[in-house]
């Protein structure tokens, strides 16, 4: 029962491929570290390839036919897309589904102030977080600043060389014994999770000099007043590059992972699908997982319904029957990590049912926590059938739950597309340090997850 290593399978070939896909995997990762710049990748590399805005052939009245390339932006923070297939499509679609957003500090909406001579910004977390990881650590800015007459800056600072870094402080170790007495969860708070932005007073001005200065910097530099941080979404994110990890150079180490690394897999296997598939094939890049699916970016919103609605009146086969049918005799991938086994925190895992870098892409049959609460449960036929695209493919895999029984455990979106009727499974990469700031994945695994997502669109 135990899975084997991917790394004993590949050849000089493959493994050439391999390298190829985790250099193009970085360099996304580098590009791409939050959800709106996720979008903008992915729609350019879209557009690229030949796939149509929703939008554009509605307006046209584009009649669709097989083969046909769509894609919908939602908001600048989710992306569909639909490569037609040879079926009907109320006969369902092969969907791969990943989220884009990832934990984070944000800036809040009237984030700044001045004091001890610093220039502070106030942020919110988000997402599920170790607060203590995100301190004394360098962060950059990434983000949009939207003034009242619509004029979008664009935020980016910290990942050029020449560019300043920021972050958050934490207390010198000579001054710790009461932080140190407490609980890791209380060490640090949310509301101390506030950014150093600058330090320097601006001359001649006596009322919050500092605060001053870093506002000068901002209209000078970026044309935006204080008061436009108000309609601004800027987040706070490890600064610099994705690395190769171990000495091996087996690992990658970077920040968003979870779930990039699925998203990643999701999009490359999308752009490479040739020839006309039987069935629709379905890809999402959702928004707002970490927070709980919540909000018009997240699957919980009715944007995949209202796509197929037009993809359906495209194609002159509109009902509110056919839109039904379509997502109810769907077939999913729900495509997001799983808890890495880490041997320094064996305790924590139940060994031959967790994930382990290196054997491949993952199946969750459940996730939820506890009695498997808020899990969607996949059919075993439905598991059946994966195992045979899987190894008639050779792709290699593996099977995972998210630790020991009573340890804790997290959700994904598998249960919200299930409430269409459709087949639904999570399926993902293993990751170490899941949710710090700088996580860990294996090649193989990442290679895996492209075939085995190629493989499922084109087979399931």
């Amino acid at each position: 029962m135990e899975r084997p290593n991917a790394w004993k399978t590949y050849n000089k070939i493959e493994l050439k491929k391999l390298e190829a896909v985790a250099a193009e995997y970085k360099d996304f990762l580098d590009r791409g570290k939050t959800e709106r710049e996720c979008a903008q990748i992915a729609i350019s590399a879209l557009e690229k390839a030949g796939y149509v805005s929703l939008e554009k052939a509605i307006v046209a009245k584009k009649a669709l036919k097989p083969g046909d390339k769509i894609y919908l932006n939602k908001m600048g923070k989710a992306v569909l897309t639909f490569m037609i297939g040879k079926n009907r499509l109320a006969e369902g679609m092969n969907i791969v589904g990943a989220h884009i957003d990832s934990p984070r500090l944000d800036l809040k909406q009237n984030p700044l102030y001045e004091d001890g001579d610093f220039a502070l910004a106030d942020t919110h977390y988000y997402g599920g977080i170790k607060k203590y990881q995100w301190v004394a650590r360098e962060l950059a800015l990434h983000g949009v600043v939207v003034k009242k007459d619509g004029t979008t800056v664009q935020i980016c600072i910290g990942e050029k060389d020449t560019d300043p870094v920021v972050g958050v402080s934490d207390l010198l170790i000579h001054l710790s014994q009461e932080q140190l007495g407490k609980k890791m969860s209380e060490a640090i708070t949310g509301e101390n999770l506030d950014i150093i932005l600058g330090g320097k007073p601006l001359n001649g001005e006596e009322k919050e000099p500092v605060k001053a200065k870093l506002i000068r910097i901002l209209k000078e530099e970026y044309g935006i007043e204080e008061e436009d941080l108000i309609s601004a979404e800027i987040e706070a994110v490890p600064a610099g590059k994705a690395r190769d990890f171990g000495l091996d150079r087996s690992m990658i180490m970077g920040y968003g992972h979870d779930d990039r690394v699925c998203a990643f897999a999701e999009l490359k296997a999308v752009l490479d699908l040739k020839g006309i598939p039987a069935y629709t094939c379905c890809g999402m890049l959702v928004d707002k997982e970490e927070i709980g699916s919540v909000g018009a970016t997240s699957m919980q919103s009715n944007y995949l319904e209202n796509a197929v609605a037009e993809i359906l009146d495209l194609q002159g086969a509109y009902s509110e029957l056919n839109v039904r049918r379509a997502l109810r005799n769907s077939r999913m991938l729900s495509c997001d990590v799983s808890a890495g086994f880490d041997p320094l925190y064996a305790g924590a895992y139940e060994k031959k049912n967790a994930a382990w870098l290196g054997r491949g892409v993952c199946f969750n049959k459940f996730t939820g926590s506890r009695g498997k609460s808020g899990s969607n449960d996949a059919n075993a036929e439905y598991m059946a059938k994966l195992r045979r695209i899987m190894d008639e493919n050779k792709v290699c895999w593996q099977t995972a739950e998210l630790g020991k029984v009573d340890q804790g455990g997290g959700g994904t979106i598998a249960y919200i597309c299930a409430l269409y009727g459709m087949e639904v499974i999570d399926s993902g990469v293993a990751v170490l340090n899941m949710h710090a700031p700088m996580e860990i994945i294996s090649k193989a695994d990442l290679y895996e997850a492209v075939k085995a997502y190629k493989a499922f669109m084109m087979k399931a």
